[in-house]
């Protein structure tokens, strides 16, 4: 009877029809009762997206595979300390983890959102010395900014590593110790977790999360209790919500809201997430509005004139603006937060001029075949030798003889020769080897490197839907929206299921304010899935770009709600609420996304304009400055850096990080702009008027560079060439308010600059 019953539960998993396993495995355990029993009975709970059934029945228990079973059931339900401590067994501080790899990869989720850092980066890497395929490890790692170059990590020590697990083991995978006769359950519990397992999670909880392992040990399957896959389904619950952190009040980096816990030993395990909790500056003390220093009131016309289009849409700071429909504010070229129109006034500058160049770049590059995801056929001759290369640099120990004596192993539950493992093996870290090298780079914003790596994979890797939604997001990096555009375009083609980027597409439509196609962006990605964070971003996306601020912030809100550890939606709402004017809410949702994610750098921007407009420009340094430590690459963070390292008298230090966002970006009018206005301040008026000189050929028709030269003029007592330039200013058709401060700068061209300051 037990034997029939376990068959057909396993029958039920393999055709996912939880709910009569479930019936089916309590009448097993109530006939049967035992610890496998009870581990085939949790898992057919995890499967129906039901872990605190599994939590219960499962606590208390002491084996190795129950307690991760366990300590799966707790990630899901937030209780991570319980997760830790089911998988760091109290009675054996040096005993071994269960699951091996997938065990160790729990455990750096864990300590990752706990805000463990060196933990959660030690357990990766123990998860990728087992088990050198376990991509999700490496992913996070990337994602931290601690991963080892892919060729290091995907070598030769690697292949060794892969091919002896094969050797010793002849299992279906290296690391699920399972009898052969035990693989048709597990591929169906593959295919089960990947397919199944995640949509119904994702439907209740959200759909960000990345893999949690699920690798189960051979007694509880040989015994009935079924083996889920090593990258098991992924975990779309919420997770660990941080406490809120205390707050400081300087410009040291605030200290981490949780000590690092040493490790317990090279066993522990380590799990997947999507960011780690830090605290963040408090800000509920608000300093006094102060005049800043030499600015004059024509700098207000600077913001007016710049501004253009709404807040920014990006997981990722670009060189975009937007502006708001008040007019003593403006939008900031980067992330669509708001900025004084005293200090930051370049706005439709940074605005109109960075699109225009996007799309020059665009154009440039338009006669390359992305569209098509066509390669030449050099680079696939090139590509078709990566696993020859590879396979050919192997020491000739155990691999050898592996080939030499004929020898077979079982993979899959196929028998295949030792040899085709080798080269098998060599092609498949060929492949990990420049998709992980691309990934990398993309995570240190090397975008440009990370593009030149993808191309130098085959064809049929380079246009699936992954591949494509990492270039798309790589252009976005770097400001070319048109090619970020065919990119994406190019991925739904292929996959038009997948959500894979479609947040970062819909910011990409909103940069070159395609508001029809972003609607219909957003209304496909609401009938493929309601329940993905994703498609109610591409709607808020859609509303803002509208200028209906208030109906964006739900979309952003919701999206939230459906995933709370979506660390691009918390910095959406924050957008919208600097939109709004509300600073308050809009610090919490920027120190909530970086309690999710540390480097999600566009939140700390986000807080440093917020910081500047305040004119709390300590803080704003200090989280510019963070912001640049993430991505250095980035004019537009460099020159708002600069900004605020003026405001605190640290001119030639701001000078030094604007010539930087210079040659970072040449076709980025902002920090030339930038660069006058310290430049004037200093009363380096020659300077400055060379510097905006240049600044003409990039923007021939942006009023404020004329107000600015208009400005220079005056103090240098040069009136009629002052004159010249404030009436090329109001020829360019500014806005009424920055005609009637034009008109205001004119009317007082003969009045000294010391009376002039006075009034």
């Amino acid at each position: 009877m037990e034997a029939i019953l376990t068959e057909r539960i396993q029958n039920s998993l393999r055709y996912f029809m939880f709910k009569n396993a479930i019936f089916l495995c309590e009448r097993l355990c109530a006939e049967f009762p035992s610890e496998v029993n009870l581990q085939l009975l949790a898992a057919c709970y995890l499967q129906n997206n039901q872990a605190y059934s599994a939590y219960h029945i499962l606590k208390g228990t002491k084996t190795a595979q129950s307690r991760y079973l366990f300590a799966i059931s707790c990630f899901h339900m937030d209780l991570l300390s319980e997760a830790e401590t089911a998988l760091c067994h109290s009675n054996e501080p040096g005993g071994e983890i269960p699951n091996g790899a997938a065990g160790h990869y729990l455990l750096g989720l864990i300590y990752r959102y706990t805000d463990r850092k060196k933990s959660a980066i030690h357990h990766f890497r123990l998860a990728l010395s087992i088990d050198p395929l376990l991509w999700a490890a490496y992913e996070e790692l990337s994602i931290l900014g601690a991963a080892e170059e892919a060729t290091a990590v995907f070598g030769e020590t690697a292949a060794l590593c892969i091919q002896k697990q094969y050797m010793h083991h002849g299992a279906a995978s290296p690391n699920l110790h399972i009898s052969s006769e035990d693989y048709n359950l597990v591929s169906s519990r593959n295919f089960a977790s990947e397919d199944v397992y995640s949509r119904q999670f994702k439907h209740t909880q959200g759909n960000n999360y990345r893999d949690i392992p699920g690798n189960y040990h051979a007694a509880a399957v040989s015994s009935g209790a079924v083996a889920q896959p090593q990258n098991g389904g992924p975990s779309n619950t919420s997770f660990y919500n941080t406490p809120p952190m205390a707050s400081q009040l300087s410009t040291v980096a605030p200290p981490p809201l949780c000590r690092n816990v040493q490790p317990n030993g090279s066993n522990l395990n380590t799990g997947n997430t999507d960011g780690s909790p830090r605290s963040v500056v408090n800000t509920t003390i608000q300093a006094p509005r102060r005049k800043f220093v030499d600015e004059g009131k024509l700098r207000k016309i600077s913001g007016r004139l710049f501004s253009d289009s709404g807040p920014r849409r990006s997981t990722r700071l670009a060189g975009d603006s937007g502006a708001n429909t008040n007019a003593n504010t403006t939008s900031v070229a980067g992330n669509g937060t708001n900025s004084s129109s005293k200090y930051l006034g370049s706005s439709k500058l940074s605005s109109v001029a960075l699109r225009t160049v996007t799309l020059r770049k665009g154009q440039s590059r338009a006669n390359e075949n992305i569209e098509e995801g066509i390669r030449n056929e050099a680079f696939d001759d090139a590509r078709s030798n990566m696993a020859s290369t590879t396979s050919s640099s192997f020491p000739s120990g155990d691999v050898r003889s592996l080939d030499q004596d004929g020898a077979t192993v079982l993979v899959g539950g196929v028998v295949i020769s030792g040899s085709k493992v080798i080269s098998g093996t060599s092609e498949v870290l060929g492949l990990l080897r420049t998709l992980g090298e691309g990934y990398r780079l993309s995570c240190l914003y090397r975008c440009q490197d990370a593009l030149d790596t993808y191309l130098r994979l085959p064809h049929r890797h380079y246009s699936t839907s992954w591949v494509l939604s990492q270039i798309g997001k790589a252009h976005f990096e770097l400001v070319d929206y048109l090619e970020a555009d065919r990119a994406f375009c190019l991925a739904r083609r292929v996959s038009p299921y997948s959500l894979e980027g479609m947040d970062v597409y819909s910011t990409v439509l909103y940069h070159l304010k395609e508001d029809m196609k972003l609607s219909y962006l957003a209304q496909e990605l609401i009938s493929t899935d309601r329940l993905a964070p994703q498609s109610w971003c591409a709607m808020g996306n859609c509303y803002s770009l509208q200028k209906d601020h208030e109906t964006a912030l739900k979309n952003f809100q919701r999206a939230v709600q459906l995933n709370s550890k979506f660390a691009y939606a918390h910095t959406l709402c924050g957008h919208e609420y600097v939109a709004l004017e509300d600073f308050e809410n809009g610090i919490k949702c920027y120190q909530n996304a970086l309690r999710i994610d540390s480097r999600h750098y566009n939140a700390w921007y986000g807080l440093g304009m917020i910081y500047l407009r305040q004119e709390k420009f300590e803080f704003s340094e200090h989280h510019f400055g963070m912001a640049f430590q993430i991505n250095p690459r980035s004019s537009v963070i460099m020159s708002y850096l600069g900004t605020a390292l003026h405001a605190l008298k640290k001119s030639e230090d701001a000078i030094k990080i604007m010539d930087r966002a210079i040659l970072a970006d040449r076709k980025n009018p902002l920090p030339m702009y930038q660069k006058a206005n310290i430049l004037m301040s200093l009363e380096r008026f020659d300077d400055a008027l060379e510097v905006l000189e240049e600044l003409k050929e990039y923007a021939p028709r942006e009023s404020s560079v004329y107000a600015l030269m208009g400005k220079i003029y005056k103090r240098r007592n040069m009136h009629e060439k002052a004159m010249l330039h404030f009436g090329i200013a109001l020829d360019l058709k500014p806005s009424a308010t920055d005609v009637a401060t034009i008109k205001a700068a004119i009317e007082k061209l003969h009045v000294p600059d010391e009376l002039d300051d006075n009034l």
